[in-house]
């Protein structure tokens, strides 16, 4: 029992230092739009602040997100184990589960804010129903191949014509222009409605196709970790832990190519293969300071946020949303990342400290409290055997 109750707390804590490494690269889509934080020599930044750009960009942006990936993962197969415990079909469970994010999803998307990252666990959540009964073997060569050939969609460069690239600087110009001062119609409007360049049906459903295959490696490596039962026994795993912090500095050596060594053909490949090792060095490197360094407050203070994830993120869209937008402060597109690092800091401890005093009075979140009515099919918190999913 104790084992079990540490596994848990430990996959509520790394969802909530996962949370927080979102909000950091997140920052500059709320500061600078989707397609504005990748133009980024459009907005003229300082010297300072192009290297706190560099810093987000090689330790933080595309690997965090993974790790919300493999936690998801990790949880499907905790959840189906809970299930079918008590003789339930979790399939049907899941399904209304995935439909609840793509609502979820489309209604973030849609209403508030384009960086929503809800419809994408919605609709991988069916994908990954295709691996939830393989076997760990399976499972782990599959993540293996996918891992080191999706990549490979980064080799050569791209080049913009004048016209696209003409194309992109009005894009940009005019999403300063509405999102800094719009209204919330307006900004709606540009959101939904406007695209910076045309792009084929074809095309779009090639990525669509693909995008499954490109995120799938860390959802499999957390189903196969969980299936394994890996981060339940801390005092065994440390060797593995140690070992695995070892992609750490390797994840943010290949992630430098894209930075430092941008006309480099293989710059995309290394980079798209190293934000994935990366992640995986994080996971086990969080591991590590959670189970062998003394700190309950640091460990409580991310377990708190993490048991809450769904909420808090949706409250840092409405947060950042107000603070940039044109209905709220209209910050958008002001080049102090210093000061963006920091609110992102600010909302953080601020959600700390919600989280903690909320968990006093309710055990779950309210967005996670629906959530769970439309997984369970019912009003109570429970199943049918007087014990509820909670992951």
């Amino acid at each position: 029992m104790k084992e079990s109750i540490t596994r848990i707390t430990f996959i509520d804590a790394l969802r909530g230092a996962s949370l927080f490494g979102i909000l950091l690269p997140n920052i500059l889509i709320f500061q600078f739009g989707m397609w504005g934080k990748d133009e980024i020599h459009l907005y003229n930044l300082s010297n300072s602040n192009t290297v706190a750009y560099q810093f987000i960009k090689i330790f933080i942006e595309g690997s965090f997100m993974p790790i919300f990936t493999f936690l998801f993962g990790y949880s499907m197969v905790k959840m189906k184990e809970k299930l079918e415990a008590h003789h339930l079909k979790f399939k049907r469970y899941f399904v209304r589960r995935f439909l609840m994010l793509l609502l979820l999803g489309i209604l973030h998307s849609t209403f508030l804010w384009e960086g929503d990252i809800l419809t994408f666990y919605g609709m991988m959540g069916f994908f990954l129903l295709l691996f939830l009964n393989r076997r760990m073997k399976t499972i782990f060569i599959w993540a293996i191949i996918l891992l080191c050939l999706t990549p490979l969609i980064g080799y050569g460069q791209l080049e913009e014509t004048k016209q696209e690239q003409a194309q992109m600087e009005e894009y940009v110009s005019d999403t300063i222009q509405t999102y800094s001062s719009g209204s919330y119609t307006e900004i709606m409007d540009h959101r939904n409605n406007e695209l910076p360049m045309d792009v084929s049906p074809g095309l779009l459903i090639f990525i669509l196709a693909f995008i499954p295959f490109m995120s799938a490696p860390l959802f499999l490596f957390g189903i196969y970790s969980a299936k394994m039962g890996l981060f339940t026994q801390p005092a065994l795993e440390k060797r593995q832990y140690l070992l695995g912090m070892i992609l750490v500095p390797v994840g943010l050596l290949l992630k430098s190519f894209n930075i430092f060594l941008p006309d480099f053909n293989w710059s995309g490949v290394l980079g798209m293969l190293g934000a994935n090792l990366l992640s995986l060095g994080y996971i086990f490197l969080f591991a590590f300071l959670f189970h062998f360094l003394k700190g309950n407050k640091f460990q409580n203070a991310f377990a708190n946020v993490g048991k809450l994830s769904l909420t808090n993120y949706l409250m840092q869209t409405v947060i950042c949303t107000t603070i940039y937008y044109g209905y709220g402060f209209g910050l958008f597109g002001h080049t102090n990342l210093f000061t963006g690092i920091l609110l992102a800091l600010c909302i953080f401890c601020l959600q700390v400290i919600s989280s903690t005093f909320y968990l006093k009075i309710s055990s779950q979140g309210p967005v996670e409290r629906v959530l769970r009515v439309v997984t369970n099919f019912s009003f109570k918190s429970t199943l049918k055997k007087k014990e509820t999913i909670s992951l």
